[in-house]
């Protein structure tokens, strides 16, 4: 029988870890947060009640270690573990080993994991429940193979690791000659990024937008949506900057996907908060499922602004066995959010990374802004991990005084020592076509880049 968690093990770094600490405060939850040698002095370990090492710099020897952490979290006698994103956070294995262990973990179960962590078994689930989805094919397992299937699906389209995620082992094939070059880069990088190289093939859609719908379902059979969130600001199938509500999304068009995103979910059982991802085809306005994140997304915070409800706090509460907060009547949507993602890179030479010293950092702090950070002045960002820095979350009373709020946080916020992306969300947030909505997920690579850094970027 599960009880009310009292203290619970951070399984995570930078600002997410942060973020944790913060819902455990909340909560009146002891914190205890793992970290890797590089990561003895960031802010949560700073922050945290009580910070352990769990290794080496590199993440393959620490974040990674799944005994390590398991070691760590009942060493300390915690009672749950909170993987965070990334890392180990869609580790169906991890999750068993927790339990295993008699650790409660903080997200869904390892048999929703696994039936949504696999595209392809995930895009089959869709497809039984009549969800629509790309054209596309089951796994492919050489280039001629691929091309057997290229008249079927049509050019352009992707290739895509099976178990991938966050834009690694995908490729954009638009011809026949860049086949067997696609095919193997992208099951090299699915090997080395997820152990398995796994890919198969989806019709790509050349002019759409990236909607993703919040899920938050207990273990009594209750699940309820929060709304949509647009993170078709991306670079090389990473988001940049997300919002809620989708400014191309009508009442009709959000009903159905979420509707669709609330079928998947119940299907799996699904437990703790997930993300139901969607592409939107601009030309038809039809929706297509992509895949479902088993885990607490990076641009969370934006869905918190519009409907005040607290993500991660109920994440925690979840895991100890309550219900809901709220139900789907319950559920009220307020305004617009935007969220910036600040990352220490260099736009101009290829978004190059720039670690080192900050000597300055004074994030914005009027109301209606938030900034989820772990930097500080005189923190050295590190060579061995994500280059964020921080994300910017803004509120407005509608899509224009957000992207206004949004503009006044970025130009006073101040940070110095290292290169940062500041200069790339500002001219972001001016250009017409952002405020116009008339962005497609490939708009910052074709357009943006293109017209004002002179470059293309692949």
């Amino acid at each position: 029988m599960k009880h009310p968690i009292t203290r619970l093990f951070i399984a995570n770094r930078g600002e997410i870890a942060v973020r944790i600490v913060a819902a455990c405060r909340k909560l009146g939850i002891e914190a205890v947060v793992g970290v890797s040698e590089a990561d003895r002095h960031t802010l949560a370990a700073q922050l945290a009640d009580r910070a352990i090492c769990i290794g080496p710099a590199p993440a393959a020897r620490s974040y990674l270690k799944l005994d390590a952490i398991v070691t760590a979290a009942k060493g300390t006698g915690c009672q749950a573990v909170h993987p965070g994103y990334g890392f180990l956070a869609e580790n169906a294995n991890f999750e068993a080993l927790c339990v295993e262990h008699g650790l409660l973990f903080v997200g869904p179960p390892a048999s929703a994991m696994s039936a949504m962590g696999d595209k392809l078994r995930a895009r089959q689930t869709a497809k039984t429940l009549k969800v629509p989805v790309v054209p596309g094919t089951d796994h492919v397992d050489s280039p001629d193979t691929v091309r057997r299937f290229a008249g079927e699906i049509r050019y352009p389209f992707l290739l895509k690791a099976s178990a991938g995620g966050g834009g690694r082992g995908m490729r954009i094939v638009r011809s026949a000659n860049e086949i067997d070059g696609a095919f193997t880069s992208a099951s090299a990088e699915a090997r080395s990024a997820f152990h398995d190289p796994t890919l198969y093939m989806e019709h790509y859609i050349e002019r759409a937008r990236h909607v993703e719908v919040q899920v938050l379902g207990d273990e009594y059979g209750s699940i309820v949506h929060l709304g949509e969130r647009d993170c078709s600001v991306q670079r090389r199938h990473q988001k940049l900057i997300e919002e809620s509500p989708s400014p191309v999304v009508d009442p009709v068009l959000r009903a159905r996907m979420a509707d669709a995103a609330l079928r998947l979910a119940r299907h799996v059982r699904y437990v703790n908060a997930g993300t139901v991802e969607f592409i939107l085809d601009l030309d038809s306005m039809a929706f297509y499922f992509l895949e479902m994140n088993t885990r607490i997304q990076v641009e969370h915070p934006v869905t918190e602004m519009v409907t005040g409800i607290d993500l991660v706090a109920e994440q925690i509460q979840i895991a100890g066995g309550a219900p809901l907060s709220i139900s789907q009547d319950e559920v009220r949507f307020d305004g617009h959010a935007i969220e910036c993602r600040i990352n220490a890179e260099i736009p101009e030479r290829d978004f190059m990374p720039s670690p080192g010293r900050i000597i300055e950092w004074e994030p914005p702090s009027e109301a209606g802004m938030r900034v989820d950070t772990h930097c500080y002045r005189g923190y050295v960002v590190p060579p061995f991990y994500d280059s964020m820095l921080a994300k910017v979350i803004v509120h407005g009373r509608d899509r224009s005084a957000a992207i206004s709020r949004m503009a006044k946080a970025l130009d006073s916020f101040k940070a110095e020592g290292v290169q940062s992306t500041l200069p790339f969300h500002r001219a972001v947030l001016a250009h017409p076509d952002f405020e116009d909505s008339r962005i497609t997920t490939q708009w910052i690579e074709q357009d943006f880049c293109r017209e004002v850094y002179g470059a293309h970027s692949p």
